[in-house]
Formats: C-alpha cells, structure tokens, sequence
C-alpha cells in the first residue's frame, strides 16, 4: 500500500471547477503521473489536450454540463454509492467529522465531494480507515462514475431529456466527454496504490473510522438517521443551493 498520499491533493484539483491557473494544475497532475503512473498519464493526457484548446468560459461550462447542468454524473460520494437510501446520510454525518478531524474546510460542496473525499484521503493518519475508505467506497464509486459515461447510458439520458423538453442538449454527450479521461486516470491511481478488495453485501454499509473493522449495521444506521435525517436533509439541501 502506497504510503505518501500527497498526490490525492494534486489529483483533487482535476475535478473543482476550473479558475485562472487551472491548466497549471491539469499539467502539473500530467507531468506527476508520467512520471509516477504512466498508464494514468496516458488517460488524463486526452483531457489536457482537450482543455488546453478551451477559453476559461468553454472549461467552465464543460464542468457545469457535466456535473450540475443535466449531470452525467455526481461528485458526492454518498450519492453515487447509496443514491437515496438512508445509507447516506449516515455516510455524509461520518465524512462530516473526519473532514472536521482534519480541519479541512469543504468549503461550499458536501464532505464527501470527490475533492472533499481525496484531500481527506491525503491528510487522515488512520492508515486503516483510509484503505477502507478507498476499498469500500472511492474506487467503487469512480468506476460507477465511468460506467455513466458509457454511451449506452449517455443515450438513454438524451432520450429522457428530449421526453421532457429539457432546452439545453449537450453536444459533449454525442462525442464524448474527457471527464471520463479524469477518473480513469484516478482509477488507476487508485488500483495501483492500494489494489482491490471484493466485500459481500452484507459489509456494504456506512464507513467511519471509530468503526473501520466493524461498520454501522442497519439497525444503528436506522436509529442514526431517525434522528438526523432532518439535519442531513437541510444540510444537503443548504449546500446545493447556488
């Protein structure tokens, strides 16, 4: 298992919405991964390419499309890997306060942001709870994330959206969208510092550190969310309001 994970940062920068100096940071991840990870150097070379020929405005709406406008895909982790189940919010709480463990200001996205998630991943000094975390949740996640840009779903979400007379259809759905590039170069990040762990359904349930051997079983989980869902529920509400 990889012990510096200092990278995790660096390669967090690939999925916040791009700002005056974010080609510096896209090329900063490229030239780390040539010559760490070449395999993801391959991938995420396709999103610079791409992006280098993009005005700031043109990066910027990419992000948008891609995830907030008809969203392709989610950044929050809880919401790829539990959707609504009360699973969530019992994950959200748990990344709440190992975000605030590690004084790490999520600033105005949810603590289990992608970004949120690998800043943590770079600065927690439980070694275990972060394998588990990349184990159990990270890489499944990323790979649920590529698999929404698999041209079979993209099709079936230009259907929906054509039935409900949506204005706004996204040229980068009909070839392609090099955000895919990004987290298949993290995947392989991922596999090659901390491998693979299969887990039976039965140990799919909410993460925290206190717990990393042992996780919440669906009674506590349910007692837990009796009492904050209404919290969770504002919160997230809260944090996605523009």
């Amino acid at each position: 298992m990889v012990k510096n994970r200092e990278h995790y940062t660096l390669m967090s920068t690939l999925f916040k919405y791009p700002t005056e100096g974010f080609m510096k940071d896209v090329k900063e991840n490229l030239t780390f991964l040539k010559s760490n990870y070449p395999e993801a150097a391959n991938a995420l070379q396709v999103f610079s390419e791409y992006m280098a020929h993009c005005t700031l405005d043109e990066q910027q709406e990419l992000f948008t499309k891609t995830f907030d406008v008809q969203p392709i895909c989610y950044l929050d982790l809880g919401y790829v890997m539990f959707g609504e189940d009360y699973k969530r919010g019992a994950f959200l709480l748990n990344m709440q306060t190992e975000q605030l463990k590690i004084g790490n200001n999520c600033g105005t996205d949810l603590p289990d942001n992608l970004c949120n998630v690998l800043t943590l991943m770079t600065i927690s000094t439980d070694k275990d709870f972060v394998a588990d975390l990349t184990w159990r949740i990270t890489i499944p996640c990323v790979k649920k994330m590529i698999a929404e840009f698999a041209m079979a779903r993209v099709d079936m979400k230009m259907k929906v959206l054509r039935k409900m007379h949506r204005a706004i259809i996204q040229e980068e759905l009909n070839h392609g969208n090099v955000y895919k590039n990004c987290f298949a170069a993290l995947l392989e990040v991922l596999i090659k510092d901390f491998g693979e762990k299969e887990f039976t359904s039965a140990e799919d349930t909410v993460l925290t550190s206190a717990h990393h051997q042992s996780f919440f079983n669906k009674q506590t989980a349910l007692t837990t969310i009796s009492i904050k869902n209404s919290e969770v529920q504002e919160y997230v509400a809260l944090q996605k309001l523009d």
